[in-house]
């Protein structure tokens, strides 16, 4: 009783020590999160609060004053920041539905039994990620140029007339292009892996009662990729609000995409052109707090239903 004791106590005082060891291994990562994260958007939300104004009468100096909502006011009436709202929600329309379903497809397919190549197929539709979206518009560019384009050099060869790709309206479906050519091979490998994950015993018991392979990817796949699906769709819709380098890539080459055609090229031009840092991270903060609801009821829409399906079970 009296060895016992001891050790017991030597037991209770270790336990009550602070682990240190797990810390250790987070504190970088910590610093990291707080320098480049935290501190910046405190920074830009101090930023969208206060606004320059002149002190001191008509030879005063400018100074940097609270304003309070004045710079939200300012950005959310501003009539270039919403018709730059009005073109990105109309590339998202377009860019988002058809990334998910050429991935969602891709995915499908490549899960089907007895597909050749899969390797080959998943690298060739998963490159076009790896390319650098400033290098990715460049290309496309000059395919879209009338003078370089070889698709208007097969139309001319067939007896039709050139079509520019970056003329009027013309010019959403020639970003879309782009954004889905390099945005189908990360969600496709997102989906094509939680499809692998799915037990293969739910696949045969199906085949057994009947089912096709499309009655199975309908009502069987389709249905466990929601998880899959919600996450994929929230990383799209995350991209389709930074849209930046695209635009501003092709930008030199055609006369319908102007400087402020996307919300984040708006917020360039005041930021570094026009010196109207205050307005410029109001909208910023308009923008993250955008993609920060979106997010919220999308996971609140997946959650929602896995509780629904898990009691209907």
């Amino acid at each position: 009783m009296t060895t016992a004791a001891p050790v017991a106590l030597r037991r209770r005082r270790g336990s009550t020590r602070p682990r240190v060891a797990p810390w250790a291994f987070l504190a970088p990562a910590i610093v990291l999160f707080t320098v480049f994260l935290l501190i910046p958007m405190g920074y830009a939300i101090y930023l969208s609060f206060v606004g320059l104004r002149v002190q001191g009468g008509a030879f005063g100096t400018r100074q940097q004053v609270f304003v309070g909502l004045d710079n939200y006011v300012a950005a959310l009436t501003a009539p270039e920041f919403l018709a730059s709202l009005q073109r990105l929600a109309l590339f998202g329309v377009v860019t988002v539905p058809l990334t998910l379903g050429l991935a969602l497809l891709f995915a499908l397919l490549l899960d089907l039994p007895g597909v050749r190549a899969i390797r080959f197929a998943r690298t060739a539709i998963f490159l076009p990620y790896a390319v650098p979206g400033v290098i990715a518009t460049l290309l496309w560019g000059f395919m879209y140029l009338p003078s370089t384009s070889p698709f208007n050099y097969v139309l001319k060869a067939v007896g039709l007339p050139p079509f520019d790709f970056l003329n009027g309206s013309n010019v959403y479906g020639a970003l879309a292009n782009i954004g889905v050519w390099g945005g189908v091979g990360f969600n496709m490998i997102v989906l094509y892996t939680a499809l692998r994950s799915i037990p293969t015993d739910i696949y045969e018991a199906a085949k057994i009662d009947g089912a096709s392979e499309w009655q199975i990817a309908w009502r069987i796949k389709i249905p466990l990729l929601a998880p899959a699906l919600v996450l994929t769709l929230l990383f799209s819709l995350i991209g389709t609000l930074q849209a930046y380098s695209e635009p501003t890539t092709l930008k030199s080459l055609s006369n319908s995409i102007s400087s402020t055609f996307f919300p984040l090229m708006k917020v360039y031009q005041d930021a570094f052109s026009l010196d109207d840092v205050s307005g410029a991270a109001a909208a910023s903060v308009i923008l993250a707090l955008g993609t920060l609801i979106v997010s919220l009821l999308l996971l609140r829409a997946l959650q929602r239903r896995t509780f629904d399906d898990g009691r209907a079970r």
